[in-house]
């Protein structure tokens, strides 16, 4: 009877996967058709994209690697393309390596002792994930301008420092570990600290892998926040630069298009390094906790 049942669900199952492979299969391509359209259009003169807007049509004749080569020639725009560049890599690099120890450290706080108004202080954590950024805006600028800190990047990155997200993602994956490390580490004459940094922090390799790929993302596209913030154009990062070549007396596409592509290349080559680390993070810490 069982295996009768289990013949009569087998079609089911095959019917089930492949359309389910096929959903998966159309949103990759929804959301692979705006990277592809734009590669395509670095190729081609500025005028083109005008002309041809956003399309995959693979016109040979067009295309070239005059764009790459006038980004990377070291004239006025390329020099100033390059500016925006090393300021994100510098805050980018700098928020996504103090934001994860900040937050692993809070997390462990929480997730590994017991003290009074413990729940209370996670409640208001994940209270604050439910607050629009929109809402908070006006009163972080306002006492970044208090602390001085406008058009500094310390301004742009002190407000991500302590993210309630990532505190709630290293709670969640440092509550599966077993209690009993820390009190063998004890028992062996760690110190707190040591047990921290030396034992518990290399296990959570796969969660610092995952929040890290994350916040870099984040960092890397963030465009409302560091407008507000920073006021020179020398201190722009790249998704405002780039926003500065479209203006109402003309737009510079061929930097534009080719900058924008290349853009994306620190974000991907971190994604493909730490890809392995990342779905185990992401698996463990949807299961624990």
């Amino acid at each position: 009877m069982s295996k009768e049942k289990t013949m009569s669900s087998s079609p089911k199952i095959k019917i089930g996967s492949i359309l389910a492979t096929g959903f998966f299969l159309i949103l990759s391509l929804i959301i692979l058709f705006p990277v592809f359209a734009g590669l395509l259009a670095s190729f081609r003169p500025g005028k083109e994209l005008i002309r041809r807007g956003l399309s995959i049509d693979l016109d040979l004749s067009t295309m070239n690697l005059d764009n790459y080569l006038y980004l990377f020639s070291g004239n006025a725009d390329s020099q100033k393309y390059f500016m925006w560049y090393k300021n994100s890599l510098v805050i980018c690099i700098l928020s996504v390596v103090i934001t994860l120890f900040v937050c692993y450290f809070v997390a462990y706080g929480i997730s590994m002792y017991n003290f009074k108004f413990k729940n209370l202080l996670f409640t208001i954590v994940l209270a604050t994930m439910m607050v629009p950024f929109e809402i908070l805006m006006l009163p972080l600028y306002k006492e970044i301008i208090a602390l001085k800190l406008i058009d500094t990047y310390v301004g742009v990155m002190i407000i991500g420092f302590c993210n309630a997200s990532t505190i709630f993602f290293f709670k969640q994956y440092l509550s599966g570990l077993p209690k009993d490390l820390l009190d063998a580490a004890r028992i062996d004459g760690c110190s707190e600290y040591g047990i921290s940094v030396k034992i518990i922090l290399p296990l959570a390799k796969p969660a610092f892998a995952s929040m890290g790929i994350l916040s870099a993302m984040g960092n890397w596209n963030a465009i409302l926040w560091p407008l507000l913030v920073l006021k020179g154009a020398e201190k722009f990062t790249l998704p405002i630069g780039l926003n500065t070549l479209l203006t109402p007396y003309g737009n510079n596409y061929d930097v534009l298009i080719a900058g924008s592509m290349f853009g994306i290349l620190p974000i991907f080559v971190i994604f493909l390094i730490f890809q392995k680390y990342i779905i185990d993070g992401m698996t463990a810490g949807a299961v624990k906790g």
